[in-house]
């Protein structure tokens, strides 16, 4: 997992050799990112080798290759949601790091720790990490982050109905919710199974 600040620099590097086909300098990444010491850049970018990101040659200065694991992405882990009766919004910031195969190839991420088990015939249990686009709109049936009550988030299947808007959980022992307005704050697009015991 890599701190707001390695992501910054691993996705420099990305983007610095992209457009030039090969990889920033330390005094290059040193003035991008206004710090006083080339050691600086030294250290975070021994921090990337080591975790893996990149590959380093002796006594090259351009000589950075990015390693097999940067077909990740870091987004923000934004808290945890029902997968159940709605529990209030508490949203705490932090980023994780995911595959990039994950993720949609456009738009805003963010991940939700789940609690409850009501989406368990999507593929959804307690405990799993669900990556989720940032949107205001999904399609009947689709699954979404749900905002009602003005401060309750739930993690629903959305169906609009005639007059009312139906909170589906894909667990056949529990019963839908009716709202008249909610608030989608975006699509579920993946999960990401807690092994941990």
């Amino acid at each position: 997992m890599l701190t707001p600040k390695q992501k910054k620099i691993l996705d420099y590097i990305q983007a610095y050799f992209q457009k030039n086909g090969y990889s920033p300098s330390h005094e290059e990444m040193k003035k991008h990112f206004r710090l006083s010491s080339v050691s600086t850049i030294n250290h975070y970018m021994q921090i990337l080798q080591k975790k893996g990101y990149i590959k380093r040659e002796k006594n090259a200065a351009r000589a950075v290759e990015i390693g097999k694991q940067a077909t990740v992405v870091s987004i923000p882990f934004k808290g945890y949601i029902a997968a159940g009766s709605p529990i209030e919004a508490i949203e705490e910031y932090k980023a994780i790091t995911v595959p990039k195969d994950m993720v949609s190839s456009s738009g805003e991420h963010y991940a939700l720790g789940v609690k409850g088990d009501s989406m368990v015939d999507e593929g959804i249990f307690d405990g799993d990490t669900v990556i989720v686009r940032k949107q205001s709109t999904v399609e009947n049936g689709e699954t979404a982050v749900a905002l009602i009550n003005n401060n309750e988030v739930t993690l629903k299947k959305i169906y609009k109905e005639a007059n009312r808007i139906r909170l589906q959980p894909a667990n056949p022992r529990l019963k839908p919710l009716y709202v008249k307005n909610i608030i989608i704050q975006g699509k579920v697009i993946s999960a990401m199974r807690n092994l941990k015991t």
